[in-house]
């Protein structure tokens, strides 16, 4: 019983020998000296050195192995693999006990879907995980990516980036303070101070949240969003159309459209929005109001000297310029006129459309339940006003003055002379009449995003000729 207890032991040392032996850096070269450095066992392999650890496999010019410690450097041509993956650099370290690679001297990693390149980094064979440091940079495809540092897990195929994040492919660039990117699904996380540069159609977004759901080609982005598109109008000059919200989102379907949803503002030159969601189609340059459920006010947009509201509005733009206006359920249009205090135009009906020819309105279109207030002038002199109802009416224009009134369906009428209106003006409104005060300017747009303006500024140089500026202001 001694005796096979003996045996059962020497084949459990033994057997732990083995597997402590396994773990062993094993390495052989052209040439080898030993050296014994502070009692410390020292081996010197140069020319053609290979060495070996399980899965993993190393060859260099030369390497110096710590025998006791398990590890080595590595200096000259150094090559390191595991399966997929290919490591290079000019000198660097080998931890045997830990499986970890570190350099400090440039190192580039491939894994076959990859290049991930920095001057400083770590790689543990355990988690095929790599840490890379100090001017970072990530290729795949025609995208690239660069951070202060990167985690990138193999089998995974995810990355984590923070500090300076900037990611880019052939039309467009957006930077981060730090991401997160699953390569299979092509999701994407971003965080803090992002900006998103579109140099095809001259965009750029602004916020701190964003997800980008690349299978499904959604993606949303929060935390104070900003949209900036720059137009050139028909006279050359630069004309920005700018958007914020609570919530954007964009969906690259068949129809293309960014839904902007909670306290949306829309500002471009005479033209301007305030509503709860906005839907903008970029396919046919169609943006699309709506007041839901619940909403205290409608959406209201104002052309120009000109207030349009109404349940849901529709517009349609052709070559940076208003085609036409859809104002539907509840439309109500006032239009005031210049230095004639509380002197408006109106007109409410079921629906309305208005029509513009060369950006001018030429024609308004109002069925159901008809109500208008005009006044009238002669020679810019005020000359009274005419009140009117019927069922449906249109109203023509020529330069932007009212040419022609045409009512249908049981049309009325009453004139108010001009010496029965002066100081009186307040008392000739239509029941649906309301001015609202909440249009949006640029200064306020601006003022809300203070980032938008700083990194506007910040970037200049780059948003100039990624947009082709050519030293314009947008």
């Amino acid at each position: 019983m001694k005796f096979c207890a003996s045996l059962f032991f020497f084949f459990l040392c033994y057997a732990a020998f083995l597997a402590q032996d396994n773990n062993r850096i094993v390495a052989i070269g052209d040439s080898l000296v030993g050296k014994l450095i502070n009692g410390e066992s020292i081996r010197e392999l140069h020319g053609n050195v290979v060495m070996t650890q399980g899965a993993v496999s190393i060859t260099c010019d030369k390497a110096i192995q710590y025998l006791a410690k398990n590890e080595a450097e590595l200096i000259g041509n150094v090559v390191v693999t595991q399966d997929s993956i290919v490591i290079k650099t000019i000198r660097g370290y080998y931890f045997g006990n830990s499986n970890i690679a570190f350099s400090k001297n440039g190192i580039d990693l491939s894994d076959g879907h990859v290049q991930l390149y920095s001057k400083t980094g770590y790689y543990y064979f355990d988690e095929k995980r790599s840490y890379f440091y100090d001017q970072v940079n990530l290729k795949e495809g025609v995208s690239n990516l660069s951070a202060l540092r990167l985690n990138y897990f193999d089998d995974e195929d995810k990355v984590i980036a923070g500090g300076n994040v900037i990611v880019s492919d052939t039309s467009s660039t957006m930077l981060a303070d730090s991401l997160i990117y699953f390569r299979n699904t092509k999701n994407t996380f971003a965080f803090n101070n992002i900006r998103l540069y579109n140099y095809k159609d001259r965009i750029a977004i602004f916020g701190e949240r964003l997800e980008d759901v690349g299978q499904n080609k959604y993606s949303k982005i929060w935390g104070n969003p900003f949209f900036a598109r720059i137009d050139t109008a028909s006279d050359g000059q630069l004309d920005t159309l700018m958007v914020s919200s609570m919530l954007m989102e964009a969906f690259d379907d068949s129809v293309q459209k960014m839904v902007a949803t909670d306290s949306v503002k829309i500002l471009k030159t005479g033209f301007a929005s305030s509503n709860h969601q906005t839907f903008f189609f970029s396919a046919n340059n169609e943006i699309r109001t709506f007041k839901k459920e619940g909403d205290e006010l409608p959406p209201v947009i104002w052309n120009d000297e000109t207030q349009l509201s109404g349940d849901s509005v529709y517009v349609f733009i052709k070559d940076n310029r208003l085609t036409r206006i859809n104002l539907n359920s509840n439309a109500v249009i006032i239009s005031e006129h210049k230095d004639k205090p509380f002197r408006f135009d109106q007109i409410s009906g079921k629906a309305v459309k208005i029509f513009f020819e060369n950006g001018e309105i030429n024609l308004t279109d109002v069925t159901g339940n008809v109500l208008s207030i005009y006044y009238l002038y002669d020679e810019d002199e005020p000359n009274g006003l005419v009140k009117s109802s019927s069922q449906s009416a249109k109203i023509y224009f020529e330069n932007g003055e009212v040419k022609d009134v045409r009512l249908y369906g049981k049309p009325a009428t009453e004139f108010h002379p001009e010496n029965l209106l002066e100081g009186k003006e307040k008392e000739f409104t239509i029941p649906s009449f309301k001015i609202f005060t909440n249009k949006p300017t640029k200064e306020q747009l601006l003022s809300r995003n203070n980032k938008v303006l700083y990194y506007l500024t910040k970037d200049s140089a780059y948003y100039a000729e990624k947009f082709n500026l050519k030293g314009r202001k947008p």
